[in-house]
């Protein structure tokens, strides 16, 4: 284990709010990977926890150096069940999301693979494949009240975190992108999340995969059904937040640009 990895997974604080949903999983493997087991046999020994030998796991992690010479990323985990694993915090995260969301892992890589047999892999992605990666690297997850959402697509940030900071507790946001949450193993309050809104039919990880996992088309992704949120402002997540003049940043709560608000609608609002 090189010495950058050992600094950077000694650096996650799994006491972050934005980690709750990841700790279960994360943090042992993460101990494992310290005390020098290899980053793919360690998020292995995860998949043995999450199901039992009689349920195969959705994936086996095997070393990067495994995947052949010209074969596709998602190309090489469709046709094996088998996911080029690096050492590092990307792919340490990445491994925890195949944990986490299983279902949604899976059906982000037949949609990659969808788009491969019609288009090919050509050195510029088309709007599909663009979405799907922003999806799976950069996406946050938030079951909200309409008005919370409209106010967070209108980026109105005096009434998502103002006059409708009391809603955020009838809300629920989970961080699913990999990236995202790499990024916050060392906090700024610039970083910011691609917002999918969400509608499970219960408040547990599985329903809100497999929710997920039926709700996700390229089609839908092609249109970019994402408000932005400065992850670090959510209430309770970040004790700057309470400071006054947090939010007074335009360099980070940027205002809108109103010819862009009705495509960052939501086509799954409530009562429609």
């Amino acid at each position: 284990m090189s010495p950058q990895l050992a600094a950077d997974l000694g650096a996650i604080d799994w006491r972050a709010a934005w980690l709750a949903p990841w700790c279960a999983a994360g943090e042992p493997a993460a101990r494992q990977v310290l005390a020098g087991v290899p980053q793919p046999q360690a998020l292995n020994a995860a998949c043995l926890i999450h199901w039992p030998v009689a349920e195969p796991a959705p994936v086996r992690f095997v070393p990067q150096s495994e995947l052949p010479p010209g074969t596709a990323y998602e190309q090489f985990i469709f046709d094996g069940q088998q996911c080029p694993t690096r050492e590092g915090l990307h792919d340490f995260f990445n491994g925890l999301a195949w944990l986490v969301f299983p279902q949604t892992k899976r059906r982000l890589n037949h949609l990659h693979m969808a788009q491969i047999a019609h288009s090919g892999i050509a050195p510029v992605r088309g709007p599909a494949r663009d979405a799907l990666t922003v999806f799976d690297e950069n996406a946050a997850l938030l079951r909200a009240p309409d008005a919370l959402w409209d106010a967070l697509v209108a980026k109105d940030w005096q009434q998502v975190f103002g006059e409708l900071r009391p809603l955020w507790q009838q809300a629920s946001l989970v961080l699913f992108g990999h990236a995202l949450l790499e990024k916050l193993v060392f906090p700024r309050k610039s970083i910011t999340a691609h917002v999918y809104r969400v509608f499970p039919a219960a408040d547990t990880l599985a329903d809100l995969d497999t929710w997920l996992a039926n709700d996700l088309t390229a089609d839908k992704l092609a249109t970019k059904p994402f408000a932005h949120l400065p992850v670090l402002g959510v209430p309770h997540w970040w004790p700057d937040n309470d400071v006054p003049g947090f939010y007074d940043d335009p360099t980070v709560f940027r205002a809108a640009r109103t010819t862009a608000l009705a495509a960052a609608k939501s086509p799954d609002r409530v009562g429609n």
